[in-house]
């Protein structure tokens, strides 16, 4: 009996042994290079790791690493297992002092928060993650399954990724497209806000089979004056669902004088979608693609 007790230890700690090794083979130590060209050296597999962004936390929440995850902004509630980690402030101006007690071995940032100008002084490694594009994203999540270990898991969701965009660009492919008008912020009817160029609900409403009447405007994110919308007669409008805008689109443009007269607006064709998918860089961009497609092509899913 104490023979067997022994041989079932030594066997769990063969298999520890093989797990561990099996995560430092993925890590190579080495420089790597950050979205904003900086050379970042890692020696060893982050164990403590801080990430004041949504988009970010979700990446590494899908590869596996919310064990590794000790602290996240206020802004980072997916999935809800992020809502339970130690915060360290909001999204646009994390603690400085609540992350340095966190003893992280790394940060996560999109370079965007004036914090993060005070870490380098303090010698904490940070890393900054801020893809401009859906190639980009991708990227970003082969970079940190490098930076953490987890490259085969990386390589496995990048995969799935790429598969599920290449079906819808199948299903769309010849299809005609659809002039689409994205309001982000309808607060002032006159001159709504809108994606343009270079935001992700423009890349993917265009993937989807659509047509961004808001494409020739002169920023990602840009307010669009209603004159312009009518002479563009979207045929279908889409609104984020859980944004400022707290109206409900169909009754509120219907009674607007002008409106009113826009096609979308007329056939009843306004639509709500959860703007985290569509505008947080992160691997739930594919969901937002897929649900975009079913907004502006239903027939094409059936």
């Amino acid at each position: 009996m104490r023979l067997m007790r022994i041989s079932i230890i030594i066997m769990l700690l063969s298999l520890s042994v093989i797990m561990f090794a099996g995560c430092q083979q993925q890590f190579q130590p080495g420089t790597f290079i950050d979205d904003i060209g900086r050379e970042v050296r890692i020696e060893k597999v982050p164990q403590r790791i801080v990430s004041h962004v949504p988009s970010i936390t979700e990446t590494l929440f899908a590869l596996g690493l919310e064990e590794r995850v000790v602290g996240v902004s206020d802004y980072c509630d997916y999935p809800e297992e992020a809502k339970l980690k130690p915060s360290v402030g909001n999204y646009f101006n994390p603690s400085i002092e609540m992350i340095v007690a966190l003893e992280p071995d790394l940060v996560l940032t999109d370079g965007y928060s004036e914090s993060i100008k005070g870490f380098e002084g303090l010698g904490i490694t940070f890393f900054v993650i801020d893809p401009k594009d859906i190639d980009g994203i991708l990227k970003d999540i082969e970079l940190l399954g490098k930076i953490t270990g987890t490259e085969k898991k990386a390589n496995q969701l990048i995969s799935d990724m790429r598969h599920r965009i290449a079906r819808i660009s199948a299903r769309v492919e010849g299809v005609p497209r659809v002039r689409v008008f994205y309001v982000f912020d309808a607060t002032d009817l006159n001159n709504p806000w809108t994606a343009g160029p270079g935001s992700f609900i423009d890349s993917l409403i265009t993937m989807a089979g659509g047509e961004n009447i808001a494409a020739k405007a002169l920023a990602p994110w840009a307010q669009f004056s209603i004159e312009e919308v009518v002479n563009s007669d979207p045929q279908i409008i889409v609104m984020p669902a859980k944004h400022g805008t707290a109206f409900t689109p169909p009754e509120v443009l219907k009674e607007h004088p002008t409106w009113h007269g826009i096609t979308a607006v007329k056939q009843g064709k306004i639509f709500t979608i959860d703007d985290d998918l569509v505008s947080r860089s992160g691997p739930r961009i594919v969901l937002g693609l897929e649900e975009m497609a079913r907004i502006i092509h239903p027939e094409l899913f059936k």
